[in-house]
């Protein structure tokens, strides 16, 4: 696990050299199924359940699951949510990111960095002896005391040998509820937060989720690992600042 997940922590050090105005989201596909692959493991994502691509872009009010295409160009002040997965000697990582395009809105620069927070309030809840009701309490907690709402269609998840696995990991909820957090376990969490309305739509393609008031979101995913003396991000190493500036 840690070995597969290296290549996506180092994924997104690399990519961010690649997010600027007029690079199409096709061509930030295309060089992150060469990283991965230069590096003796294979895309997650591409094929699954039938997606077509390696990586799921996200722009502005595209909230997950965007597909990379020629003709969608990034512009100056969107946000920019990428999600990419790698398989390599049976196990799966998987990560997320929001950056920015150069300059943008103070506005969104606040909800990238809340989610950003957020993701981080959400891994130190993950110790052995809680539940993952006290993950998504305090991911809820502190997004919405920030103006924002979290998004409840998509949630979180286990991950190993397979890409998705029990337990959901909801981005909400009650503390001392759900399923035991335990030594050993490896967890994908991934607050996706939203500056309006949480509900979602899905667009014509059968995957792009986008918010219904078409304001803008952001999303940011870690696999951890479930040590006796807590979280250990795997995909997360010397990345520094995701929000470009």
């Amino acid at each position: 696990m840690r070995e597969v997940n290296r290549i996506i922590s180092d994924l997104f050090v690399d990519i961010k050299n690649l997010i600027k105005e007029g690079v199409s989201t096709n061509e930030l596909d295309l060089w992150a199924e060469n990283y991965i692959k230069e590096r003796d493991a294979e895309p997650a994502f591409k094929g699954y359940r039938g997606f077509p691509s390696t990586l799921c872009v996200s722009i502005n009010d595209e909230i997950i699951h965007g597909i990379p295409s020629e003709d969608k160009k990034l512009k100056k002040g969107d946000l920019v949510s990428i999600d990419v997965g790698a398989f390599k000697k049976e196990h799966y990582a998987d990560a997320a990111r929001t950056f920015i395009v150069g300059s943008t809105s103070f506005e969104n620069r606040r909800l990238v960095n809340v989610t950003r927070k957020a993701l981080d309030i959400g891994i130190k809840e993950a110790v052995p002896g809680n539940r993952i009701g006290d993950i998504g309490y305090v991911i809820q907690k502190y997004v919405e005391e920030n103006g924002f709402n979290v998004v409840r269609e998509f949630v979180g998840h286990g991950i190993g040998r397979k890409m998705h696995l029990e337990p959901a990991i909801p981005n909400y909820g009650e503390k001392n509820k759900g399923p035991l957090i335990e030594k050993g376990m490896c967890l994908a969490i991934e607050p996706m937060v939203v500056a309006g309305s949480y509900e979602v739509q899905i667009l014509d393609d059968h995957w792009t989720a986008v918010t219904v008031d078409g304001k803008n979101a952001a999303h940011f995913e870690n696999t951890i690992f479930i040590s006796k003396e807590g979280p250990e991000v795997l995909t997360e190493i010397n990345e520094g600042d995701y929000a470009r500036k």
